[in-house]
């Protein structure tokens, strides 16, 4: 409809102008002063009306494109006014507006949606520029896990935490890879993998930053319990047959007792079948023995209690091992009022443990020294930590570590460090490591 009225009327102003160019020619052939005027006047007019209809739909086309240049979609194009074939461009102007403004809020609601749900996410995830290095977006898990502030360039990174800058954004992970992150004062370790893609002539890089060390201490915790039960089971299996032998032994004197003549005692047979039982008895309760301490953690009872007070009930109790080692117990305390809402019968056991394998590790050390400290970190944490100058943990071994029943040592039952992890965990802490062969080793409880 718009363009028939369009035609219809340049159509109309065309007609007019050949006519006007009509008379003007018939004057100046036959040398006629009216018709010569008539036909001059005639033709500026047509040709200025012509010109100011064009120009006039040019115009209102051009206005409508830098509106969509500036992507100003808000403009309303008055269709109830003027000539017929405007009203319809400005219908559909006003048209292709709304359209673009639903599409518009559209995806801005999709884009809401999804920024909402990758911000709920406990995954950390940045995207950002390649080139110039700026972030194009981050939600607060990643900020969070990182213990970064908002931040609109990488270099920010860089600048503060070199380390953690090359892990991340120079390194590419095309699989998703385990890494140890060193932070102020503890280490994370978390899943990472990354990605790039293109978009409107640019490079962006994506990472996904995943926590893994409550997900693994959660599991760890569930897999206690069941190690416990599948272990209460195995100890129930074992007792079956002394219980068995038991009964045969049993049965044989009670004959030997009723029938003396017919049915003799065995005495070498009921000797070999007592010294079975009290071997089996024996490795019993050295075995339910070991698992009673592991069982018995099961809640905490938290009392407020001053970092000095611990450490002094702690340096009473190691006393004679110390003086028999030769070994070099200090205590350090900056803060002599800074207060710990723990078990104190339970932390006292898990520091006792750690001095005791700083002890052992220090065995070859001609001047063995063990430090203990209490701090308090910039977020808030207590954190108290054992630190030796003793032969080290070997990078091989440091995974398994803390697995229940894993030991070097010869005497050792692979549960000291375990029930600490444990007792930590039962705080809502948890137990880290630093260790270097032959440099020492740095144990971290952090509440």
């Amino acid at each position: 409809m718009t363009y028939k009225s369009y035609v219809f009327s340049i159509t109309l102003r065309v007609v007019g102008l050949l006519i006007s160019l009509t008379l003007l020619a018939f004057g100046i052939a036959w040398l006629n002063t009216y018709a010569i005027i008539g036909g001059s006047i005639l033709s500026l007019i047509t040709v200025y009306n012509l010109y100011r209809f064009v120009i006039k739909r040019f115009v209102e086309m051009d206005d409508f494109f830098e509106s969509v240049k500036y992507r100003d979609f808000s403009r309303w194009f008055v269709d109830t006014k003027g000539p017929q074939d405007i009203r319809e461009l400005h219908k559909g102007f006003n048209l292709v507006n709304k359209t673009i403004k639903a599409i518009d809020s559209e995806r801005q609601a999709q884009f809401v949606y999804l920024q909402k749900i990758l911000e709920m996410v406990n995954i950390g995830i940045i995207a950002y520029n390649v080139e110039s290095g700026d972030v194009l977006w981050v939600n607060d898990s990643f900020l969070k896990t990182l213990d970064f502030p908002s931040f609109k360039n990488i270099s920010f990174v860089e600048k503060r935490r070199p380390n953690i800058y090359d892990e991340l954004f120079e390194t590419y992970h095309s699989n998703t890879a385990s890494v140890t992150l060193e932070m102020r004062q503890e280490t994370l370790k978390v899943l990472i993998s990354d990605t790039v893609f293109e978009m409107e002539e640019h490079s962006f890089k994506l990472i996904v930053l995943q926590n893994i060390e409550e997900t693994l201490n959660r599991n760890e915790s569930e897999a206690w319990k069941k190690l416990l039960s599948v272990m209460t089971h195995e100890i129930m299996n074992s007792i079956a047959p002394i219980t068995s032998l038991a009964e045969t032994l049993q049965k044989s004197i009670q004959d030997s007792m009723e029938h003396p003549e017919t049915r003799k005692l065995e005495l070498e047979d009921v000797n070999a079948g007592l010294n079975s039982i009290k071997k089996r008895s024996e490795g019993l309760m050295k075995f339910a023995k070991t698992y009673r301490s592991l069982n018995k953690v099961t809640h905490v009872n938290k009392t407020k209690i001053k970092a000095s007070d611990l450490f002094s009930n702690i340096s009473e109790l190691m006393k004679p091992s110390l003086e028999e080692k030769e070994v070099d117990l200090g205590f350090k305390l900056k803060d002599p009022n800074l207060l710990f809402e723990i078990d104190s019968y339970l932390i006292e056991q898990v520091l006792i443990n750690l001095i005791l394998n700083a002890i052992d590790a220090t065995e070859t050390v001609s001047a063995p020294q063990i430090v203990v400290s209490a701090t308090l970190s910039h977020k808030g944490t207590a954190q108290i930590k054992v630190a030796d100058n003793g032969s080290g943990i070997p990078s091989e071994i440091m995974d398994s570590i803390f697995v229940p029943f894993f030991s070097t040592k010869k005497t050792g039952s692979g549960i000291g460090l375990s029930l600490c992890k444990q007792i930590m965990l039962l705080h809502g802490g948890k137990i880290q490591l630093r260790s270097s062969e032959k440099e020492g080793t740095e144990v971290s409880l952090v509440f």
